[in-house]
C-alpha cells in the first residue's frame, strides 16, 4: 500500500470514528431527555423503569387525596380502574386538580412502588382528557364515555348524600 493510500485510509477511518462518537453522544443525550408515558397497569406489570423521569396518568381515585396541613405535601392514588399507583407530590396543585378527574404526573417511580411526582398536570376543561390517559383507559377496557358516566354518577351520589 502506498503512503498516499495509507494517509487517505487513516483520514477516512478517523472521520468514521468521529461520526460514530457524535452519533453515540447524540443518542445518549436524547435518551436521557425522553419522558415516556406509562399507565398504572403498565407500571404494575413492571414495564416502567425505576428512578428515571417518566410520565404516568389516569384518574385521581375518589377518597385518596391526603394533604399534609403543615406543608405542601400531597398523597393521592392514580388509577386506570384496573391498577392503582400511589403518588407523592410536594408543591402547589393545579386549580383543576380534584378527585375523579384525569391527571398526568411527571416524576420518578421508586423501587418501593410509589411515584414521586415533580409535576402534576390536570385536565383543562370538562370534555378534555389527555390522549395518553384516554388510550390507557381504553387499553384497560374503559372508554372516555365510561369515565363521564362514572364521574356523573359519583357527583349525583354526592348530591344525594347532602
Amino acid at each position: 500500500m502506498t503512503p498516499k493510500r495509507k494517509r487517505k485510509l487513516t483520514i477516512i477511518l478517523g472521520l468514521v470514528s468521529l461520526a460514530a462518537v457524535a452519533v453515540g453522544l447524540t443518542l445518549y443525550a436524547l435518551r436521557a431527555n425522553i419522558n415516556l408515558f406509562f399507565s398504572p397497569i403498565q407500571i404494575a406489570a413492571g414495564d416502567a423503569p425505576f428512578e428515571r423521569q417518566i410520565r404516568a396518568g389516569g384518574m385521581v381515585k375518589e377518597g385518596t387525596v391526603h394533604r399534609n396541613p403543615d406543608s405542601l405535601d400531597v398523597e393521592f392514588v392514580v388509577t386506570d380502574y384496573v391498577e392503582d399507583l400511589e403518588v407523592r407530590y410536594s408543591g402547589i396543585l393545579p386549580d383543576l386538580f380534584r378527585e375523579g378527574q384525569g391527571v398526568v404526573v411527571v416524576g420518578q417511580l421508586q423501587p418501593s412502588g410509589e411515584f414521586r411526582a415533580d409535576q402534576v398536570l390536570a385536565r383543562h376543561d370538562e370534555n378534555y382528557m389527555p390522549p395518553e390517559v384516554a388510550e390507557a383507559l381504553e387499553d384497560a377496557g374503559y372508554s372516555p364515555a365510561d369515565f363521564k358516566t362514572e364521574g356523573s354518577e359519583s357527583n349525583s351520589a354526592k348530591s344525594d348524600e347532602s
